[in-house]
């Protein structure tokens, strides 16, 4: 991702934070306990939203100008730990955290099942796979047909930012149940990446 773009990524993402995403955030990840991988964390935007509890907190950001931030923001804190690592080449041992997470990530991996079989890896039975994502918007014919077609151009200008997948499809292929599932608008976005799903899905 280019420097200014995640120097302003916050600012950018601030309307939309403001219209439900952080309640959406929060909802899925103030409840987590025991150990939990972030993948693509970001700017660290979920950081101050994990309770005392969600402790250890590896927090895993393959993009330099966005870690450079999340190293910032995560400081000093105690039991949390900022690695560079891509979600399709995890460098954790198998069965390593109770919890993963991912936020608006999944849309950009260059392997989406490859990443989510990694996850699968890194989760301890009947560990969880907390989601919040946004995709195809299969519930609407006509703005699929507009992300089909601006899609090859988004992708180059928004770092990899894929509109059209099917991500319930992709976490149910890498081999985990879907516990709980929600399909709404990101409010406040632009209606090209609007449709979003969030839950929970666990490792069997």
């Amino acid at each position: 991702m280019l420097k200014i773009v995640a120097a302003l990524y916050d600012r950018m993402m601030a309307p939309v934070e403001a219209s439900g995403l952080t309640a959406w955030r929060r909802e899925l990840l103030e409840p987590l306990r025991g150990a939990v991988l972030e993948i693509g964390a970001g700017t660290g935007r979920n950081l101050g939203i994990y309770s005392a509890d969600a402790r250890p907190l590896v927090l895993a950001e393959p993009d330099r100008h966005m870690r450079a931030q999340l190293q910032q923001r995560a400081g000093g804190a105690s039991q949390v730990a900022v690695v560079d690592a891509v979600a399709e080449c995890l460098p954790f041992e198998d069965a390593s955290f109770d919890n993963v997470v991912s936020t608006l990530v999944l849309c950009s991996v260059a392997n989406p099942l490859l990443a989510l079989q990694e996850i699968h890896r890194v989760l301890r039975p009947e560990g969880s796979f907390v989601f919040l994502e946004h995709g195809a918007a299969t519930d609407s014919p006509r703005l699929l047909r507009w992300q089909r077609r601006i899609e090859p151009v988004w992708r180059l200008v928004a770092g990899n930012c894929h509109l059209t997948r099917d991500l319930e499809g992709v976490i149910k292929s890498a081999g985990f149940a879907v516990s709980t599932i929600e399909r709404a608008p990101m409010t406040g976005a632009p209606p090209l990446v609007r449709p979003t799903i969030r839950g929970v899905a666990r490792r069997t």
